[in-house]
């Protein structure tokens, strides 16, 4: 776990994230409020470019880092961070456990997600308890910046673009809801009039595609990147 208590320094020039994370919200002008952070992440690298980059800004009271589910809980019990920035590569099970786990812990702290790779879709985002979502490729700057306006209160979702949904064919998004029902190949086969054999390169084709070992692990990541919500 990770400590960083930030010093009181003048405001820095500069913009807030561009609008392509939220384009109808602007930071209230002189919101002097300091915030007190929490970063859940499993890289030791994240965790350093986040303390190096918040250490400077005269927004941050406080940050701390953790590098599982169960230390951020900790962190969250004896910090009670306005926000906590939640990759969701380490945000192991549910992200809607975690949340619920993070509020029993702080109450008030609202949670923003990140992620290197697949998006999770904003309703299922949302349905979770994330007050945001942002990816990695944005760089720690303008995370930080998404963080900060999460902690005042704000809501940022970038727009869906159907990147989630268009990760898998339409086949193999219908061969993924009848797994995810718990339908057995050959029950697939039948239902979809293939053959046994493709229902096999389907399922091979989607675990591929999602990074999934099994079927367990590929009806986990649907469900966080939200290609069940129509279950």
């Amino acid at each position: 776990m990770t400590s960083y208590e930030g010093a009181a320094s003048p405001a820095r020039g500069g913009t807030e994230p561009g609008p392509a994370i939220d384009r109808g919200r602007t930071l209230p002008a002189g919101d002097g409020r300091r915030l007190r952070v929490l970063l859940l992440d499993g890289q030791d690298l994240v965790h350093w470019g986040f303390k190096t980059l918040l250490a400077a800004e005269h927004w941050v009271e406080r940050f701390v880092a953790a590098h599982s589910a169960d230390e951020a809980i900790e962190l969250a019990r004896r910090h009670a961070p306005h926000v906590a920035v939640v990759d969701l590569a380490a945000a192991t099970g549910s992200v809607g456990e975690l949340y619920a786990r993070l509020r029993s812990a702080s109450p008030g702290t609202r949670m923003l997600l990140m992620s290197s790779g697949d998006r999770i879709s904003t309703r299922a985002a949302r349905a979770a308890g994330a007050s945001g979502f942002v990816s990695k490729r944005r760089g720690a700057r303008e995370i930080a910046g998404a963080a900060r306006m999460v902690g005042l209160g704000m809501t940022l979702f970038e727009p869906d673009n159907g990147a989630t949904r268009s990760i898998l064919t339409q086949r193999e998004r219908e061969v993924l809801e009848l797994v995810a029902a718990g339908s057995t190949n050959r029950e697939i086969a039948r239902r979809l009039f293939l053959s046994h054999h493709t229902v096999k390169d389907h399922t091979s084709a989607l675990y591929r595609k999602m990074g999934a070992r099994n079927r367990a692990e590929a009806i986990l990541r649907a469900q966080r990147l939200g290609l069940l919500d129509n279950l």
